[in-house]
């Protein structure tokens, strides 16, 4: 029952499952696996697509001769086993030049670098069909504001947007650009750092309508934020163009956990509102093994992640067909059709007849809801008890 397919659209980064568990106190623990033998690993676990950085796939220092024989094994792979790519992305914040941003460095020689990497990244994106493109600004952003002027910032990254816009449409690539905000590190301060400062900040540029967002999971809930809320707006603005699957603690580093390993309601209320609302786009998995896990671990962490994705869907239709669980919602949702007169727009007639109106607000102040009780019915769902 939660043997992943294809419709699913189950996808992962190169960097996810070929991530060798280094980290800032550690050295790695596992040998890097090249592009074609991660293909064959996700094909294995079953996923449906594979997703990359332009650098995860073809070195910085790559001559062409070994870009075009990199290239033409990926694609084999790729056809040997029907992975798909859907997304790309620019690494544009591990090498030294980007150690003061990417398109908000003070230096306009890093800012036009940067324009020129990003294109030839979304060339070879492009190369393989991918038609959304993430734009992860990891080092936009200050250690002291006395350095960058926040307005200037801002100018820049939209001349850079709007530029990159111009050269999908000059080419004809036919790329969604979705901005993924992180409210912490790796700056001490990230420029657009939530969903909602960028939902704002993708309505000053040229082409808007080719713009939305990629939320991860992780992101904002190290920050203390509700992810769900986060996605419905984006999702309310039509700007929910990939997202990002994985697990935190809250207030902890990046830790990019296994999908549900921390926060099952917290995951289950994502999945339901996905589900629900008929999102279509890739479920990107944006994870990695815990440090201490081998190859054979790391393929158990790809299922376990597309698998408690199908679990949580289960658990949503169950909680969609569960009487008592309905039974309240409409006890609180009930609407006796008494305020329909003051709904809707707005019109002269409607706020005078609304401002005439006498609420009894003490007994409106004693209504409860059982939020309680279906707090714990869906607990006991969760659980399986029900």
């Amino acid at each position: 029952m939660y043997e992943p397919k294809p419709e699913h659209k189950f996808t992962f980064g190169l960097w996810t499952v070929g991530n060798i568990g280094r980290d800032p106190f550690g050295e790695a623990v596992r040998e890097p696996l090249s592009p074609v033998e991660i293909v064959h690993l996700l094909a294995e676990v079953g996923a449906w697509g594979v997703n990359f950085h332009d650098n995860d796939l073809v070195p910085l220092d790559a001559t062409p001769a070994e870009r075009d024989k990199i290239v033409a094994d990926f694609k084999k792979a790729l056809a040997d086993t029907g992975v798909v790519v859907p997304m790309a992305t620019t690494n544009l914040f591990f090498a030294p030049v980007f150690r003061d941003g990417a398109f908000t460095s003070n230096d306009p020689k890093v800012r036009a670098y940067a324009l020129q990497k990003t294109m030839n990244a979304m060339d070879l994106g492009a190369e393989f069909g991918a038609k959304v493109y993430v734009f992860w600004g990891g080092r936009e952003g200050t250690e002291t504001d006395a350095g960058k002027n926040p307005l200037d910032a801002a100018k820049w990254f939209r001349e850079a947007l709007n530029f990159l816009c111009e050269y999908n449409l000059d080419q004809d690539y036919g790329y969604q650009f979705a901005l993924e905000p992180k409210p912490n590190e790796p700056r001490g301060d990230i420029y657009l750092p939530t969903v909602g400062a960028m939902l704002a900040f993708i309505e000053t540029l040229d082409h808007p309508d080719m713009v939305g967002v990629n939320p991860e999971v992780a992101h904002d809930t190290m920050a203390g934020l509700n992810f769900m809320h986060a996605v419905a707006q984006a999702w309310d603005a039509g700007k929910l163009f990939h997202i990002d699957l994985n697990d935190q603690k809250i207030g902890r580093y990046d830790q990019d956990f296994r999908f549900g390993a921390e926060n099952i309601k917290q995951a289950f209320y994502l999945v339901k509102f996905l589900e629900e609302v008929g999102y279509n786009g890739s479920r990107h998995f944006d994870a990695h093994a815990y440090r201490s896990a081998d190859y054979d671990d790391v393929k158990a962490f790809a299922r376990g992640c597309m698998r408690t994705y199908l679990i949580l869907k289960e658990k949503a239709a169950q909680f969609r067909a569960d009487e008592e669980i309905q039974a309240l919602l409409a006890e609180i949702t009930a609407d006796d059709g008494s305020m329909a007169a003051f709904q809707g727009k707005y019109s002269a007639e409607k706020a005078g007849a609304l401002k005439a109106h006498t609420f009894d607000r003490v007994e409106l102040g004693q209504r409860g809801q059982p939020y309680e009780q279906l707090d714990q019915l869906l607990f006991e769902l969760l659980m399986g008890v029900r």
